[in-house]
């Protein structure tokens, strides 16, 4: 099986599936392997045509099934210093090297690899397989295929998102919500401030604001919060804007993020920063120049995984994997996005976050192993079911 898994891993490291760029071959390529297998499939494309999702069942056509969980999608290698082709897969030393290998193709890898034995045992509960584009950019294809399921009525029980987890057991995870706001102020001479709105000069006072409602955050964290840090933290990503040392700049920008512990965190800066800028910052802008504006663009606004005392998902793979017990991480995934269509979910999966998005990305192939072993025993659980056991 394992033999099977890295020849799957080797073609999938082949797909340059960056979120810029399609990820219709890969798409293509997944599709027809789970139809080899006799699976269900439905490919379905977002508006531009250039990207796409794959629901795939085996079993029976009923509510109540198991969903196997990945993104398509990898983050650009662009000025990263690889020692080897990252599209092209090595195997070295125990471990798996190319751009996917553990974020997350590596898990993708192994469901296909397995989707036979899940074909030859499954009988009373369906399987599905969910794999998705723009993970990296805001969970977008997840939004969209849980968009499909609701319309469709498709509605599963539980959901495992493969994300490099070290094989752990992950109840409980922070929101991840990016943002880009823009400011258009006026051009003019560096020698005449006043006759000018300088919008680089409000986009620092915009970043002020922020990083003053970072530290309210602090302050606010559940006293029974789990994660590391127990609260809300909020990251300015970059600010752009001006060219040079003696022209007002008329524009910039400010890329932000927040990672919230709980929904009320995230009104609460959405809602402060606004009034920020609708009670101080632009009318002073508009004094000078009435068409000045801040505009902000939700990039995505991902839930968080919130953990729950009662949760299948959590006893199912603590059963299959052996482990004792489940973690929290501050790192996002998809699983909040399955969570609110009502299922119960977990994230598990071979790799490290640890490599994810750097230069000589690796899985170590024991990781993959114990994957197998897990979604192996999945299937013989699938089997069992048909039994009574």
């Amino acid at each position: 099986m394992i033999a099977e898994t890295k020849g799957i891993l080797a073609d999938l490291i082949g797909f340059q599936t960056v979120s810029a760029d399609s990820n219709l071959q890969m798409i293509a390529y997944l599709a027809e392997r789970l139809e080899a297998c006799g699976a269900r499939v439905e490919v379905i494309q977002e508006e531009s045509g250039k990207k796409a999702n794959l629901f795939a069942t085996l079993g029976p056509p009923c509510d109540g099934g198991i969903v196997l969980s990945g993104h398509s999608d990898v983050v650009p290698v662009t000025d990263q210093d690889w020692s080897s082709d990252p599209f092209e897969m090595l195997e070295r030393d125990g471990k798996l090297f190319g751009r996917g290998t553990c974020d997350m193709k590596g898990f993708i890898a192994a469901t296909l690899a397995t989707a036979p034995h899940f074909a030859q045992n499954i009988r009373d509960r369906p399987l599905h397989f969910a794999f998705t584009y723009d993970e990296e950019t805001g969970c977008i294809g997840a939004g969209h295929l849980a968009q499909s399921l609701t319309d469709c009525g498709i509605k599963p029980a539980l959901a495992i998102i493969g994300e490099p987890t070290n094989m752990r057991i992950i109840e409980g995870h922070k929101g991840c919500y990016e943002y880009t706001t823009r400011f258009q102020g006026l051009e003019g001479h560096g020698s005449a401030p006043d006759q000018g709105v300088n919008a680089v000069e409000y986009a620092v006072r915009y970043v002020g604001r922020l990083l003053a409602l970072r530290d309210t955050l602090k302050v606010m964290a559940p006293d029974d919060s789990r994660f590391e840090p127990p609260w809300t933290t909020l990251n300015i990503g970059a600010l752009k804007g001006g060219s040079v040392h003696n022209v007002i700049a008329p524009k910039a920008q400010v890329d932000w993020e927040m990672r919230p512990v709980q929904i009320n965190d995230a009104d609460f800066v959405k809602s402060s920063i606004a009034a920020y800028c609708n009670d101080v910052l632009l009318p002073q802008m508009r004094a000078v120049y009435p068409e000045a504006s801040i505009e902000t663009e939700v990039i995505g606004e991902v839930a968080g995984l919130m953990p729950v005392n009662d949760n299948e998902a959590l006893r199912i793979v603590t059963e299959l994997t052996g482990a004792n017990g489940a973690d929290v991480v501050p790192f996002g995934t998809e699983a909040g996005i399955f969570q609110s269509l009502g299922m119960d979910v977990v994230v598990c999966g071979p790799g490290s976050i640890e490599q994810a998005h750097k230069a000589d990305e690796f899985i170590e192939i024991a990781q993959l192993e114990q994957c197998l072993t897990m979604l192996g025993n999945l299937g013989n659980r699938l089997s069992d079911s048909m039994n009574g056991s």
